[in-house]
């Protein structure tokens, strides 16, 4: 019997959002264990956060691959395929006993980053106009509630039953995503025809491999060391040969007209900013908690207890993206935006101020959380709206590095201001923590106000109807 639209789109979308969350879950859940996996694989503490960059470097290129895949040939098959090979990736890291393996098992973890793109085009192309802003909104809050919840959980489990079940949860939720999409989810009937721009995917494979692994080891290596600059410098020149490649390929991976629009622009740089200030501080809190209460700062909480102090900005990200949804579905998703930053960014400033009992730093996180959700909620909605239906994998995929690579930038930064601020006992200063939470603020309040120039819902529609109208025509 088949269900009534409303009850298979609710379905859907909950199916959806259950393999979001497994990848968003895996970005963070491992980082409270990394000194469990230190210790039992018998490897160095610069060595263990491999698994880190090998997660979010796959993640990266994969994202905007599966993307364009889905527009090509169909977003449910390439979403069961990316899901599947997360599920095998975990089942890697659950059963590893060195790290070769378990690196090699992150990096099929993060062939899961096709699922945002996906995800988001699924729900274009079968739900609704009205109840696609809801829906977009949801899926995109998902990304910032994995890593609110992730660090707790990924801290209990490694606590209480041992790292390799934090891989065991992660193989579950992919298998159960993986079975459901094939059973349940629609095979969306929008396609882009043409071929796989094979030479442009490995040209971005080269560039964002140089850009994130300097950057993902410049605390490790130094920030002006010649590894760190030079792997930088050389993928960001080889980043700027993909764009200039694509812009002459004929079916290109990545449409550089459409980026370069401004409404895809600008909100593509207000999510680099998002990364940057907001994401990027996530793990600041629990590492301030965790620091001795001699210090007069810290709280000498464990690492369990520590992490849970971020679970309830969680629960405010769930409460905000419903209404998030409702607002982009009546007035579009840019006041969301601009609110959920600046709101993000005083939450930050009031964390630098104000961090002398556990009750403010709780108050501080949900009002953080409730930014970053509003924020996570809006950006996707705002590329969708800005483009059209067969861009929307590739538009989104692009989103979606944007928010990894500020977010990877964010975190590095950050904890070398902390480094940077030392006691002699080589435990961090308290001024290091204000300046790194006002490092975010600052990324939050310019991406809010960079929101501003970002085009209103009606000239955004205007505008990709326009951008349609010309690729036809060059096309024709």
């Amino acid at each position: 019997m088949t269900a009534p639209p409303r009850q298979s789109h609710q379905r859907t979308l909950s199916i959806l959002a259950i393999g979001a969350l497994a990848f968003a879950l895996a970005q963070t859940t491992v980082i409270p264990a990394l000194g469990d996996m230190q210790h039992d694989l018998g490897v160095s503490s610069s060595d263990v956060t491999w698994l880190v960059t090998a997660y979010f470097l796959v993640a990266s290129i994969a994202t905007p691959i599966f993307g364009r895949l889905g527009d090509m040939f169909g977003k449910e098959r390439y979403l069961a395929v990316s899901l599947a090979l997360f599920a095998v990736g975990s089942v890697v890291c659950a059963f590893g006993d060195s790290l070769t393996l378990m690196i090699v098992g992150r990096g099929l973890q993060g062939m899961g980053g096709g699922v945002f793109p996906l995800s988001f085009g699924i729900v274009r192309d079968e739900f609704p106009r009205e109840r696609v802003p809801s829906g977009i909104a949801l899926l995109g809050a998902v990304a910032g509630i994995g890593g609110a919840i992730g660090l707790p959980l990924g801290g209990l489990l490694a606590d209480q039953v041992g790292f390799h079940w934090i891989f065991w949860l992660s193989a579950a939720m992919g298998v159960v995503s993986t079975i459901a999409i094939v059973k349940f989810v629609p095979e969306s009937p929008v396609r882009t025809p043409g071929r796989l721009d094979l030479a442009g995917a490995g040209i971005l494979a080269v560039g964002l491999s140089g850009v994130l692994i300097g950057i993902s080891r410049a605390n490790d290596w130094g920030w002006g060391s010649t590894r760190t600059l030079g792997l930088i410098a050389a993928g960001l020149v080889v980043l700027a040969l993909f764009v200039l490649f694509e812009r002459r390929h004929e079916q290109p991976l990545i449409n550089m007209r459409t980026m370069a629009r401004r409404p895809v622009l600008t909100t593509n740089l207000s999510t680099l900013l998002v990364g940057f200030g907001l994401f990027g501080t996530f793990v600041l809190v629990p590492q301030l908690a965790e620091l001795p209460e001699a210090t007069g700062y810290g709280f000498g909480l464990n690492a369990t207890v520590a992490g849970l102090l971020m679970a309830p900005g969680g629960l405010m990200m769930i409460l905000v993206a419903p209404l998030v949804g409702r607002i982009g579905e009546r007035s579009g998703s840019k006041l969301p935006l601009v609110v959920g930053c600046l709101v993000a960014a005083a939450g930050l400033v009031g964390m630098a101020l104000a961090h002398s009992s556990i009750a403010l730093i709780i108050l501080w996180v949900c009002i953080l959380n409730a930014g970053v959700g509003a924020a996570f909620a809006a950006l996707p909605n705002l590329i969708v709206q800005a483009v059209d239906a067969h861009e929307t994998g590739e538009a989104t995929g692009v989103n979606t590095i944007m928010r990894n690579i500020g977010a990877s930038i964010g975190s590095q930064v950050a904890a070398s201001i902390v480094a940077g601020h030392l006691l002699a006992t080589g435990l961090p200063e308290d001024q290091g923590f204000k300046l790194a939470f006002l490092m975010g603020a600052a990324g939050g309040l310019a991406a809010g106000l960079l929101a501003l120039l970002i085009p209103a819902r009606r000239a955004l529609t205007r505008q990709a109807t326009a951008s349609h109208a010309t690729v036809a025509a060059e096309t024709a």
